[in-house]
């Protein structure tokens, strides 16, 4: 049996789509604090969980549809993903988007492409007067970052022994995702952030590139599997 199996867990936000959707709502719909909010989850002085739940509240609940409907007009995916998601399922290579988006954007845009059981992102509750972000998948006791949703947390839950991880992102809510991985993927702030951390990674523009990394990943398996036989 091969010791070497592919499995991988891709960032949505400014990953999936050419742009960040969080950024883009609060752009578009919130007051200019929220940006003092963002630049301390950058600086890593507040976690990820705090500083989204934060800018959320900064929107009004009654404005749920409206933004709904500007993201799902304005979000294009990035050059590739349609055929990247081919290329997992024709080699049976486990593909699950992990994210620090909502569901309230992110299953619906994602709807027809991949199945919902494989997304794992934040929900939200529009009840109150302002938007409240809800936190399904929350760091495990491996965990002490308050990331939200925690990609390092799924990661552990889903992978054994045999995989061979490969992370696929663009910002600070990959980087501890990126720490686990056999195989960073990345572009914009998560390249500085790994260079920083001194973490290996492979650079990408679009997922027509992504599919040429899983290409020389596959021939990595396949140069194991003839050293096994």
């Amino acid at each position: 049996m091969s010791k070497f199996e592919p499995i991988v867990f891709c960032d949505f936000d400014g990953t999936i789509t050419r742009s960040d959707n969080i950024i883009a709502i609060m752009k578009k719909f919130a007051p200019a604090e929220w940006e003092s909010i963002k630049d301390l989850i950058l600086l890593q002085e507040i976690s990820i969980r705090e500083g989204v739940g934060r800018m959320f509240t900064l929107l009004p609940s009654k404005q749920k549809e409206e933004i709904t409907s500007y993201i799902l007009e304005h979000a294009e995916f990035r050059e590739g993903f349609t055929e990247f998601v081919e290329y997992t399922k024709l080699h049976q290579i486990p593909l699950y988007v992990v994210s620090g988006g909502i569901a309230f954007f992110v299953k619906p845009l994602l709807k027809g492409i991949v199945s919902e059981d494989v997304v794992f992102c934040n929900e939200s509750d529009f009840t109150a007067d302002t938007i409240k972000i809800l936190w399904p998948y929350a760091c495990d006791e491996n965990c002490q970052n308050d990331c939200g949703c925690c990609k390092p947390s799924i990661i552990r839950k889903l992978v054994n022994d045999t995989s061979y991880k490969i992370v696929i992102g663009d910002s600070i809510t990959d980087l501890q995702a990126a720490k686990l991985a056999d195989q960073v993927i990345a572009r914009d702030f998560l390249i500085e952030k790994c260079n920083e951390e001194s973490i290996f990674y492979e650079s990408f523009e679009n997922f027509f590139d992504v599919i040429e990394i899983l290409k020389k990943v596959r021939c990595k398996d396949e140069r194991s599997l003839s050293k096994v036989e």
